[in-house]
Order: C-alpha cells, then sequence, then structure tokens
C-alpha cells in the first residue's frame, strides 16, 4: 500500500472507532434524560429551528429513512412534533415539543460534565484544532465524492 493508503485506511478505521465510542457516550449520556443517543441526535438537530427529514438527514449524515424512524419516535413519544412545511407541501417539519426541550436541558449537565473532562484530558486547544481538522477531512470527503447518493466504490482497505 502507498503512504497515502496507510492513511486513508487509518483514518477510517480510527473514525469507524470514535463512532462507536461517541454513540457509547451518548447512550449514557442520553438515558437518565430519557432518550437514546439517536433521539438526542435528531432532537438537537431542531432545537434551534423546525427542519424537514431530509435537512436532518443532510445534518448529521444519516439516510432519511432512519431519521424518519427515529423522528415518528420523538413525536409518538410527545418530544417532537410535525409542522406544515410553508416550503413543500409534503415534507412536514419537525419541531420539539416544551417535554423534548425539557429532555434536552436534563442532558445538558451531564453533557457539559463530560465535555469539561475530555477538555481537562486533551486541552480546549486541542479540541478545537481536532474539530477543525475533521471539519476539513469531512469537506474534502464530500468534495471528492459528491452527495451522499453517490458513494466511493473503491474499498477503504
Amino acid at each position: 500500500m502507498t503512504p497515502e493508503q496507510e492513511l486513508l485506511s487509518g483514518l477510517a478505521k480510527t473514525t469507524y472507532r470514535l463512532n462507536a465510542q461517541f454513540l457509547g457516550i451518548g447512550e449514557q449520556l442520553a438515558r437518565p434524560a430519557g432518550l437514546t443517543a439517536a433521539l438526542w441526535q435528531v432532537l438537537a438537530a431542531v432545537l434551534r429551528a423546525p427542519l424537514s427529514v431530509a435537512d436532518i438527514s443532510r445534518e448529521i449524515g444519516t439516510t432519511r429513512q432512519s431519521v424518519q424512524r427515529i423522528a415518528d419516535i420523538l413525536v409518538e413519544d410527545g418530544l417532537a412534533g410535525y409542522l406544515p412545511n410553508p416550503a413543500h407541501r409534503r415534507a412536514k417539519l419537525l419541531n420539539p415539543t416544551d417535554e423534548g426541550r425539557a429532555a434536552m436541558r436534563r442532558l445538558g449537565p451531564a453533557h457539559a460534565a463530560f465535555a469539561q473532562r475530555l477538555a481537562d484530558e486533551l486541552t480546549v486547544d486541542v479540541l478545537r484544532d481536532v474539530s477543525v481538522a475533521m471539519t476539513r477531512l469531512s469537506e474534502a470527503l464530500d468534495s471528492l465524492v459528491g452527495t451522499r447518493r453517490d458513494p466511493p466504490s473503491p474499498s477503504l482497505e
């Protein structure tokens, strides 16, 4: 393998591991608030403004089908509701309810405490640099492979 291939494979493996770690941490932080990591992720996406399922899926980088399933659970559990979308009659907007906002506030202290522990471990400057680098990597991958509907065909290994 070329050095570039080794770097790409290493990045992919680390990203898969990080994903699993973040999901595990998310589950631990969300559980006391009555949420799961998936519910938290989708609910957090609509805290600032209502979004369509398609918009949420683009924002969090997952499929519309999985976001739709989670959105329906949020609505069924009274944590969110659907609003009419003036831009698209059929694509309703997901909006948090007061109960959904309260659930997000309940997980805030544990989230803040874990964020502080991570910052203490790495420093805020390192966390910021990693965040910038990961964002840049994501943008580069988007640029190279186009939309999520056009995944790269070669294997990462």
